[in-house]
């Protein structure tokens, strides 16, 4: 099929899923892109719903971005955060800017109206337009949590209690070792509107180099998604986060050992499996692991992976256009 009328669903979390999208449309500046959200970052911070990865995504590719971040707005201020922190209002590790308050103020409005998450993201994209659909996994509440060791136990208790993912990365700074992850609310909850309609009609499925166990594993946690990914005829290609047996940016690492995985491209790839993916690209300096995904039955290509700037993106995007036709017929 030709390149610009391919439909592409993206199952999407953080900020290195943005910017992957970023070089996407560059990449096939005709295609239909589809973009499932991982929600499990979600969070209500002083009786507001902030939704992070939505948020990244949105700000991201509509040109608001605070780029040299990754996240949040450009041009920001941070009045309303002194200020709340002047009276003592908590949490204080968690600093929203008053560009972004906006965002999250609209969305509480129209969620305690009763609309649902994704007629919400809609009406917030109106204004940023992405240039995707940009869809919630689940309009149903999933969130995050990570197993910790409890700080106000004695030492060698062993006793453990659950923190939310954003209090682990932002407050904690991932630095407690995580004995699990948990997607609290996940196993009752229902694919988003769209999310598996666009997983049917899609020609092609990319995984960006996205957390695989809080991002991408999230969004799979959902009843009904991963099965609809594997099961679709259109090819399911992955990039790793992975590089030199490190992650990009991020935690992944921590998380990672916490479900039992090596924190390597290959070990990733066989974590998803190859029921879920057809292709594989791995950094150049990650060859040797092509081999070894191969012969798990993952078509594998070791390319530069590293973001570091829109060009090298949508060249990253272009090699797994190229996989995808080489594990089938998308090209």
């Amino acid at each position: 099929m030709p390149r610009e009328h391919l439909r592409i669903v993206v199952p999407a979390g953080g900020i290195g899923a943005a910017r992957f999208l970023r070089g996407l449309l560059i990449a096939a500046p005709q295609a239909e892109v589809t973009v499932i959200g991982n929600t499990g970052d979600d969070i209500t911070l002083f009786g507001l719903r902030v939704c992070p990865d939505l948020d990244t995504v949105m700000y991201t590719l509509g040109g608001g971005i605070h780029e040299e971040q990754g996240w949040g707005r450009r041009d920001e201020t941070f009045v309303l955060r002194d200020e709340l922190a002047a009276y003592g209002a908590g949490p204080a590790w968690f600093g929203l800017g008053d560009r972004d308050l906006a965002t999250h103020v609209v969305r509480t409005q129209l969620l305690g109206a009763g609309y649902p998450l994704s007629a919400v993201t809609a009406a917030l994209c109106r204004r940023w337009e992405p240039g995707v659909t940009l869809l919630p996994m689940s309009d149903e509440r999933v969130e995050t949590h990570v197993v910790i060791e409890d700080p106000s136990a004695a030492a060698g208790s062993g006793r453990r209690r659950a923190v939310h993912f954003q209090e682990y990365w932002v407050r904690l700074h991932a630095e407690p070792v995580a004995h699990s992850i948990v997607s609290v609310g996940a196993e009752d909850a229902r694919p988003g509107p769209g999310v598996l309609e666009a997983i049917a009609a899609a020609d092609l499925v990319v995984l960006p180099p996205s957390n695989p166990v809080v991002s991408i594993g999230t969004i799979l946690s959902v009843p009904g998604i991963r099965a609809a990914l594997e099961s679709t005829p259109a090819p399911v290609v992955g990039v790793s986060p992975i590089v030199a047996g490190s992650p990009v940016r991020g935690m992944a690492d921590k998380v990672l050992a916490a479900v039992g995985v090596e924190t390597s491209a290959a070990a990733v790839a066989l974590h998803y499996g190859p029921a879920l993916l057809d292709g594989w690209l791995v950094d150049e300096s990650d060859a040797a692991a092509v081999p070894v995904v191969e012969q798990a039955g993952i078509a594998c290509r070791a390319v530069p992976l590293l973001m570091r700037d829109t060009a090298a993106t949508a060249t990253m995007a272009r090699a797994a256009l190229e996989l995808a036709g080489r594990t089938g017929a998308t090209a």
